[in-house]
C-alpha cells in the first residue's frame, strides 16, 4: 500500500520508518526540507517539500494512489484541513489525523476523520487508524486461554446497539474508547463512528470474532 504522511516531526518520522519496514511505499510531506533529516539516510520514500493540504503537493506525494493518509503536524487546523482534502478530494479510504485540542475531536469525528489526541498518541494507535486489521491483544490470563483485544470493527455496525454485537459475535464488550475517552456500554449504548471496541473472549475464538466482527450485522435480524 502507498500511505502519504503529512510533517516530519519525531512522530511522522517514526511513522514513515515503520510503514516502510512493513513493506509499504511511504511518501512524506513536510513544509520544511530540513525535517527530512529525521528520517535517516535509509528512508527510501519520497520527500515532497511543500504545505500537506495543497492539492498539487498531495498529487506530487502519490496521493491519488494512496491507501491511507495520516496528519501529524504541529497544527491542528493544518491537520483536519489536509485529512479532508484527502477523504473528500481524493477518496483516500483509510486517513487519520493528530490532534492537540481534545476538545475538537467530536468536530472532527463527526466529518469522518478518525482522530488521535496528542496526550495519548502512539505510533502504535496511529497505525491502527491507517491499517485497521485483526485484533490487537492487550491482556491474556496466565493460562492463555481468555484475552482482552482491540478488535477492528467494520462501519456496518455503527448505529447498532453494543448488545446486538455482542450477541451475534458471542463475546463480551468491555468498554469502548470514544474521543479518547474509556466508557463502560449498557444494554442501550450505541456504536458511533471512530469508537475503538474492546472484548473479552477465548483465544480459540480470534479468527471467528474478527470476521464477526468485519462482516457487519446479520441482515434482518
Amino acid at each position: 500500500m502507498h500511505i502519504v504522511i503529512m510533517g516530519c516531526g519525531r512522530v511522522g518520522a517514526a511513522l514513515a520508518q515503520t510503514l516502510e519496514r512493513q513493506g509499504h511505499t511511504v511518501a512524506v510531506v513536510d513544509q520544511e526540507p530540513m525535517a527530512f533529516r529525521r528520517l535517516g539516510a535509509g528512508f527510501s520514500g519520497r520527500r515532497v517539500t511543500g504545505v500537506g493540504f495543497d492539492q498539487d503537493t498531495l498529487r506530487e506525494a502519490g496521493i491519488e494512489e494512496a491507501g491511507a493518509f495520516a496528519a501529524v503536524s504541529s497544527g491542528d487546523n493544518s491537520n483536519i484541513i489536509a485529512a479532508r482534502v484527502a477523504r473528500e478530494m481524493f477518496g483516500v479510504e483509510n486517513v487519520a489525523a493528530r490532534i492537540y485540542d481534545p476538545r475538537r475531536a467530536e468536530v472532527y469525528q463527526r466529518l469522518g476523520i478518525p482522530t488521535v489526541a496528542t496526550v495519548r498518541w502512539t505510533a502504535d494507535q496511529m497505525l491502527r487508524r491507517l491499517l485497521p486489521s485483526g485484533a490487537e491483544t492487550l491482556w491474556r490470563d496466565p493460562s492463555g486461554d481468555v484475552q482482552l483485544a482491540e478488535v477492528h470493527t467494520s462501519p456496518a455496525w455503527v448505529g447498532h446497539k453494543v448488545s446486538r454485537l455482542q450477541e451475534e459475535t458471542g463475546v463480551r464488550v468491555a468498554f469502548l474508547t470514544r474521543l479518547g475517552e474509556a466508557i463502560l456500554p449498557t444494554s442501550q449504548t450505541v456504536l458511533q463512528e471512530g469508537d475503538l471496541v474492546h472484548v473479552m473472549m477465548r483465544t480459540n475464538e480470534v479468527e471467528s470474532v474478527e470476521a464477526a466482527f468485519a462482516k457487519g450485522p446479520e441482515a434482518g435480524s
